[in-house]
């Protein structure tokens, strides 16, 4: 069965590059271990999210969305940056998610901003959110800014590389993670990178 990547983007606004970033990492990731990605955008869930303080209260959206997430083997989250840290919407889809659902699931956390200003989002607000959960977030962040992208596509060769410098690095603890554990008397075959 093939892995699950999901990507979360908490941008309000569509087309969003925090989108296209979260997508080409959750994609280059699911390529490498022999995954599918699954992008979610929060912003069309804005609505049933809102809808009540509690999980029951939400739109059946928002819920499967949810199940994606804490279903998923890995997950590639990712906020612009506002009023320097992650958006509101991003907050609140995580305020759903339980409170044990995603203990040491391998996170990659992803930012956008502006200027490079921004850049410390993501070990100053988000590696904190993902250590409530008990997730083992993944040491290297990726942060971009406007310059990277033109027409919400990625153009900057400069986070193609640290794109793929993160998945390089993270991939055999990926790995290490996804891979079943031998039963009993059998013998564990060496991984191929």
């Amino acid at each position: 069965m093939p892995r699950s990547i999901v990507g979360v983007s908490g941008s309000p606004t569509s087309p969003s590059r925090t989108s296209v970033l979260v997508g080409a990492v959750a994609g280059a990731f699911a390529e490498r271990v022999g995954g599918e990605s699954t992008l979610i955008e929060l912003g069309p869930l804005l609505g049933q999210l809102g809808a009540g303080p509690f999980r029951g209260d939400i739109g059946p959206d928002a819920r499967a969305a949810l199940d994606l997430v804490e279903a998923a083997d890995l997950i590639v989250v990712g906020s612009p940056a506002y009023r320097a840290t992650y958006t509101g919407l991003f907050k609140l889809f995580f305020d759903h998610v339980g409170q044990y659902a995603i203990v040491d699931k391998p996170i990659v956390l992803t930012a956008t901003g502006g200027s490079d200003r921004h850049a410390l989002l993501v070990e100053h607000q988000m590696r904190p959110l993902f250590g409530f959960f008990q997730a083992l977030t993944l040491p290297l962040g990726i942060f971009a800014n406007e310059g990277d992208f033109t027409d919400y596509q990625i153009s900057s060769d400069e986070l193609r590389e640290r794109i793929e410098t993160a998945v390089d690095r993270t991939v055999p603890f990926v790995r290490s993670r996804l891979e079943p554990l031998v039963p009993a008397g059998e013998v564990a075959r060496p991984a191929v990178f």
